[in-house]
């Protein structure tokens, strides 16, 4: 619930308030004037951010039948050391791995992850449990919102704009979507303003509701764990669907770098082409 108050300021400072404001994530000086006291109290961002990592990588073989994809080279850096990367850009170092194949040479190389400045916890896979599945077994050890993004994607997203959006919209999910121009091999999103009305599955190019697509990266609240079924669970197909009625999933739009690295022909051009994480919060 919020309240309504005034305060005084000086024109210099509530000129660089204005500044901020870009009529999208921050529409006026409340929401910036908000979202500058969560930041210095410490509201910010979510505590924990989940890793799915647990896939064969068929796609990807010969290359992953020794290989997890979770340990293939970018640049020199592991696919999944680049998502902690993200992730400790904005001081996120709680990171949960859910690992299945070729997991223990997954585990060997993270540990408990303090040679690359992060906590790591595991969710072991036995068996394939899908893009939901692994979540519903962090059910009662999550206590706030956290983040989940699947593990063969490269992504730059201001996590912290993407949280405002999700807080103020009081989202169950928020979806980050990057924009591709052929977006018929992708679930495309069909939106009403920031609400997500729902995915429709590789459309004809010319039939697409837009050219913004799922880029597996999320923001999830806890009760959403609690809808999620024994087994093999998708994300995609048996969650967000339900959400999405309720009204309450939402989609961020960013125009960071975004690639998927899933068959060989999208990796290489990752290697290529990924230029890093950008500096400060410009990864929107």
């Amino acid at each position: 619930m919020k309240e309504r108050i005034t305060i005084t300021l000086e024109e210099d400072l509530l000129a660089e308030v204005d500044k901020r404001i870009d009529g999208e994530v921050i529409k006026n000086r409340s929401q910036e004037i908000e979202a500058v006291l969560e930041k210095a109290l410490g509201f910010t961002l979510p505590k924990t951010a989940v890793i799915l990592a647990g896939g064969k990588g068929t796609r990807l073989r010969p290359l992953t039948l020794k290989i997890p994809k979770a340990l293939i080279d970018i640049q020199g850096i592991t696919m999944t050391e680049q998502l902690m990367n993200l992730f400790k850009k904005y001081g996120i170092r709680h990171i949960i791995l859910s690992v299945g194949y070729l997991k223990e040479k997954v585990i060997d190389h993270f540990e408990d992850g303090s040679k690359f400045g992060c906590d790591i916890e595991y969710v072991k896979e036995d068996e394939a449990l899908g893009t939901a599945g692994p979540l519903r077994l962090l059910k009662g050890k999550l206590k706030g919102a956290f983040l989940a993004t699947n593990g063969d994607e490269l992504k730059d997203i201001n996590i912290p704009r993407m949280f405002r959006l999700h807080k103020r919209k009081n989202a169950l999910v928020t979806i980050a979507l990057t924009t591709v121009n052929d977006p018929s091999q992708y679930g495309v999103a069909k939106l009403d303003g920031s609400r997500i009305v729902k995915f429709v599955e590789k459309p004809k190019k010319e039939d697409a509701p837009s050219n913004l697509i799922n880029s597996g990266f999320y923001i999830i609240e806890p009760e959403v764990l609690d809808m999620i079924g024994p087994g093999f669970q998708m994300l995609e197909k048996d969650i967000f669907p339900k959400i999405a009625e309720m009204g309450r999933l939402r989609g961020f739009p960013f125009s960071g770098q975004w690639f998927d690295t899933g068959n060989m022909e999208r990796l290489e051009r990752a290697r290529k082409l990924w230029k890093g994480l950008s500096s400060g919060d410009a990864g929107d």
